[in-house]
Parts: structure tokens; sequence; C-alpha cells
């Protein structure tokens, strides 16, 4: 959720064929679609959307960061709040200066992680129970942090925090305990000022590697999890993704659909780096802070934190070759 210091520029047409030439070739019809706004938050609220995940039959949940809320928005564009976060009175969080709810990760029973930073001791991994309940701390993280995507491995029992402010990768029992610091250097580090300060951002699991993005380098990386579960050596994958927050895997290569927030842009990174926008302002992005991907459906979500306007949940349809099975 990082302050975006600066307007991405729009990649030349040169980027779009370089990138359709690194993806599968398919019909006329175009990566995303028929994108429409399905839900409306309440700015005054703090129902800004932070990150989002999929449920089943076509619901799905968002971390509102300055409720410090976590909610589902059905079918029906209904909008229940499934856990509210502790009150905390004096928040210290670095970067942020309020409490925010950040990353979020759903397990396949149903069960919610959420990263909360407070810049206090209650700063950590947040777990919810299914269907919405009373959240419990299983994990504390320093209050100097800010952890802010979330990502969850179930094979191995273990989550992955990515730490904007100290650029750190954590490393997090799904059972709860003792963070460890997985992966850390300047790669994942944020830039000094003017630059906004945030380092590591979105974060996710995928074929053997934890990828992670970098909002004020631009930057797409691949870390290798090795056997014994260490990190290995930090890879750019993608360059000049200005102001780059969360992001997601649209099928099963290495294929990815980001959010750039500044620049109210979701792009298709290519898998030789290159990338081109998908979805823009036209189309009722406000700052668009995360995806989730169902089938060939794809959700939005919309924080307005530069606009201050229309914080929002985007849906639109996924090309079919791109979609999971």
């Amino acid at each position: 959720m990082p302050r975006f210091p600066r307007l991405a520029a729009v990649a030349p047409a040169a980027v779009a064929v370089g990138l359709l030439a690194a993806a599968p070739a398919a019909s006329d019809e175009p990566v995303v679609s028929n994108p429409r706004v399905i839900a409306h938050f309440d700015l005054a609220r703090g129902q800004t959307p932070e990150n989002i995940v999929a449920e089943r039959g076509g619901s799905v949940d968002v971390s509102f960061a300055f409720a410090a809320q976590v909610a589902r928005v059905t079918r029906e564009r209904r909008v229940r709040v499934l856990a509210n976060l502790p009150v905390e009175d004096h928040p210290r969080t670095p970067l942020m200066n309020s409490a925010v709810a950040q990353g979020l990760a759903r397990a396949h029973d149903g069960t919610l992680y959420v990263n909360y930073a407070t810049g206090t001791g209650k700063t950590g991994v947040w777990r919810i129970p299914a269907g919405g309940g009373t959240p419990e701390q299983i994990a504390q993280l320093p209050s100097d942090g800010l952890p802010n995507g979330l990502a969850l491995d179930e094979r191995h029992g273990v989550l992955y925090a990515a730490d904007s402010a100290l650029g750190t990768v954590w490393r997090i029992p799904v059972s709860g305990g003792t963070p460890t610091a997985w992966a850390k250097g300047t790669a994942l580090s944020g830039l000094p000022a003017p630059a906004s300060g945030f380092g590591a951002n979105g974060i996710k699991v995928h074929q053997d590697a934890v990828w992670v993005t970098n909002t004020d380098r631009a930057t797409l990386l691949r870390i290798p999890v090795r056997k014994d579960g260490s990190a290995g050596a930090v890879g750019t994958r993608a360059t000049g993704l200005t102001g780059v927050d969360d992001f997601v895997f649209p099928g099963h290569s290495d294929v990815v659909l980001a959010a750039l927030g500044t620049s109210n842009e979701i792009v298709l990174v290519g898998t030789d780096g290159t990338h081109s926008r998908v979805l823009g302002v036209q189309d009722g992005l406000s700052n668009p802070t995360s995806l989730a991907v169902s089938g060939r459906d794809v959700h939005v979500a919309d924080a307005a934190y530069l606009t201050q306007r229309d914080p929002n949940l985007l849906k639109a349809r996924l090309r079919a070759h791109f979609a999971r099975s």
C-alpha cells in the first residue's frame, strides 16, 4: 500500500508486440474483457480494499486497510464484515502511521490469514475462522516493520509475508510461532526519500518459488525455494513496473497480471519481462492494489489511495487459455 511518488509511463506498442510473442498463442479475444464495477465502498469508513482472495461460489474476501477489517463481497454484491482486527489506539506503523489490515491469504478449508500492521505488539499475522469470527494473532512480526503481502504454501505448512519497511520476506509456520527472516537484501528493500520507502510488497507462491514485487524498484522478483526450505538467490523477472503493488498468476505458466496503482493500470507481464496494459482508468480502476482469479473471473480491488474517489471492486473476464482448470 505505497504512497506512490510518480505516474507510470504507458508501455509502447513495441512492448505489447513482444508480450504477445512471450504469451501462448490464442484467438483475437482480448486477454481481459467485459470489465465492470460490481461493488462500491465507503472511503469515509476506511473501506480501502488492500488485498483480495477468491472464495468458492463467486464471492471474494477483501482486507479493508484503514477500517482494519476483513469483509466478504457476495455474488449478490452484498458486503459482510467477517472480522474486526483489535483497535490500536496509538499506532506507530512505519510508512503509514495508521493501523492497517494488509495481505490476505485463504486456506482450502476457508480459514483466512491477514497481516496487521500497527507499529506495536499487534503487528503480525492473524487467523480468522472460516466464515468469519474473532481473529487470533498467530505470529508477531517486528513493530518497526510493515508486513504487506501475504502468501500461503499449504503443502509445506508455511506463510510468507513481504515486509515493505524492512525489505524482508518472513516465513511463518501456518500453525503459528516464531517467524524466520527467510529472504532479505537490496533487491527487496525500498529506496530512500524522495521515493516512497516501500520495498517488498505483493507476494505469491508459484512453481517452487516465492515471487515478490518491489514497489520502489518497480520490479517483479523470483526467489527459489530450496529442498531444505531455505531461500535461493533472488532473480529479477521484470522491470519498469512503476507503482507495482500486488499481482496474480492467471494460469499455470509464469505469465502475471499485476496492479500498477499510480497509473491506474492492470498489466500483463510476459515470461520475457515485457508488459502491456489490459485494463485502465476508463474501465473503472481507481488505484488498483490487488487481483484474484477464479476460473475465468478476474477481480480487482481498487483502494483509491491517490484518487480519493470510488474505492471499488471490479470484475472482468479472462481469456480462456489463461484460466486455471
